[in-house]
């Protein structure tokens, strides 16, 4: 009887090496590649390369000390490990409120401990609290280098880090590229710049490392430096061979009806900044200009004109702002300068819902709106436009990279991108923006319409509170509004700072027949458009808010911004 071979059976896979915590913990971090390590640099030093006598510590000293457990015992209700060192005469306790049983079995009395840590008086004399430790043999030399501390996480320990920063180093590709007359001189290679910053001598500068002055530090800034240049640039010219339509204003058309229209005449600063931005208009590749100019300075005529350049040549243009009280202040504005020329304009936010979002969204595809007016509710994935040709992005660096392309790509259909034009009232220097919108086009308005008063800004202490409550109450009684910004709503554990309604309470108190208004973030849409109103119209001296009401809010009655820690806006 034939018998049949059976069949081959293949041989199961080998299951994938399980990956520990703390390789798990470095590709969280990014830590994947022997360039990844390198490149990662210490956040400080310690100085394990010298020994301190206890009879030397003083109080707030960090220091690194040498001596013999001579008791170790377990404390109080909470458990903590309580060790004493010895020298001598001379005593030094470590306290360890966290700890493991390999802490137990290493710290016993006869042990010789190498410890470092920060001194402090104690209830039992001087101790230190978590110190870094390990037990050593007598004469176990020092250390001959600073120790480096590297940003990690919970399950990545410092010694574990150490060691593959060390492997990477070793590993990694770098050669130099650059020419030796493009480094500034006296700085090092970049080899050697890494393997000083990760291994520095016990001779090197403390502060000069931790400072970030030491010319090794020198050598990785203008490293990055030069690649987030060349990355800019690199994307500048990528965007030069974008295609974006040649928008071009008509003679006679709507650029010159607005201009005419208007009930103010530009200032040499707006007129020069429209006709950078009219310029950009008529290439056929994307503007990517930032506008930048002072609260009142005018960037909102500014863009005006922009939309009317893109709206003459057949095109649309959306206006985006972070906050609705943002969006609508330019909405209103803007209705009331192009609506009276015929140009429909269009209102979307978030709060904007059923039949009247719809409505607008339909309004926008036909391409019946030619000015769209809103928050991030503009990009959202049902909004199409019919011909975007001008992307308008107010406060832009309050929006994510991904928000701002996410506008750019509702061209991207047509195989073409609109024209992008940011705007922002926070003053940068022009060598500033130079070096850090290296692949943008700056325009500034440095001039201030007739009649705008120069902003000034003064510093109160807290203990001045009661000079800052005069002034605020000066103002009020020669009619004028004043602003008075939180940056809280409610408490913080975190944080000791005045929120909104303990503020408004305690305004409301102070000035006793005064209409006091408060505005945040989680009012409901209705209730902000209405205290907003109130103060507007008038009706509210003194409206406390959070950042909520953003900069560029158009009271022109308003005369003082109280901003209450402003080191935290």
């Amino acid at each position: 009887m034939a018998v049949k071979d059976a069949p081959a059976v293949a041989a199961p896979a080998p299951a994938p090496a399980q990956k520990s915590a703390p390789q798990r913990a470095m590709e969280k971090l990014g830590l994947v590649r022997d360039i990844d390590l390198a490149l990662h640099l210490p956040l400080r030093y310690e100085d394990e390369t010298r020994l301190t006598p206890m009879s030397a510590l003083r109080d707030g000293d960090t220091a690194q000390v040498e001596a013999v457990v001579r008791e170790a015992s377990i404390q109080g209700g909470r458990r903590q490990l309580v060790v004493w060192l010895v020298e001598g005469r001379h005593e030094l306790i470590l306290r360890f409120v966290h700890f493991f049983p390999s802490h137990q079995k290493a710290l016993v009395p006869g042990a010789l401990v190498r410890a470092r840590g920060e001194v402090r008086g104690g209830f039992l004399g001087r101790e230190m609290v978590h110190p870094t430790f390990k037990v050593v043999q007598p004469g176990a030399p020092l250390s001959d280098a600073l120790t480096p501390v590297y940003p990690t996480s919970a399950q990545l320990p410092q010694a574990y880090l150490r060691k593959a920063v060390a492997a990477g180093l070793k590993r990694a590709p770098l050669d130099e590229v650059l020419p030796r007359d493009v480094v500034p001189r006296g700085l090092p290679g970049l080899r050697e710049a890494l393997n000083f910053l990760h291994h520095p001598s016990s001779a090197a500068s403390l502060a000069a490392l931790e400072e970030r002055t030491h010319p090794a530090w020198q050598r990785i800034k203008f490293e990055e430096l030069l690649a987030q240049q060349l990355s800019q640039l690199t994307a500048q010219r990528e965007r030069a061979r974008l295609r974006a339509p040649s928008l071009k204003a008509k003679p006679g058309g709507l650029h010159e009806q607005l201009l005419a229209a208007l009930p103010f005449s530009l200032t040499g600063a707006q007129h020069r900044v429209s006709n950078e931005i009219a310029a950009d208009l008529r290439r056929p590749q994307p503007m990517h200009r930032l506008l930048q100019g002072d609260v009142g300075s005018g960037k909102t005529v500014v863009a005006a004109l922009a939309a009317a350049v893109a709206i003459d040549a057949g095109w649309q243009c959306a206006l985006m702002a972070p906050t609705e009280i943002l969006a609508e202040q330019h909405f209103r504005k803007l209705l009331q300068w192009l609506e009276p020329l015929g140009i429909g304009v269009a209102w979307l936010t978030g709060s904007r819902k059923g039949k009247a979002r719809t409505a607008m969204v339909e309004r926008i595809a036909s391409g019946d709106a030619k000015l769209i007016v809103g928050t991030h509710a503009v990009i959202q994935g049902d909004v199409h436009f019919a011909k975007l040709g001008l992307a308008v992005i107010d406060e832009q660096h309050r929006f994510g990279v991904a928000q701002r392309l996410e506008l750019r790509h509702k061209l991207a259909e047509q195989k073409l991108e609109p024209h992008l034009l940011m705007m922002s009232a926070t003053p940068i220097p022009r060598t500033l923006a130079m070096t850090y919108f290296a692949d943008l086009d700056v325009s500034t308005i440095d001039e201030l319409p007739p009649g705008r008063t120069p902003i000034v800004t003064r510093v109160f202490a807290d203990n001045r509170r009661d000079d800052v409550i005069a002034r605020v109450r000066d103002e009020v009684g020669k009619g004028r509004q004043v602003y008075w910004v939180v940056p809280l709503i409610e408490e913080s554990e975190a944080l000791d700072l005045q929120n909104a309604t303990e503020t408004h309470a305690q305004l409301s108190a102070t000035f006793d027949g005064v209409a006091v208004g408060l505005l945040h973030g989680r009012m409901s849409s209705a209730d902000k458009a209405a205290v907003m109103a109130e103060f507007t119209a008038g009706r509210m001296s003194v409206l406390v808010a959070t950042t909520v009401i953003e900069v560029g809010v158009d009271v022109p009655n308003a005369s003082v911004m109280v901003i209450e820690h402003a080191e935290d806006r």
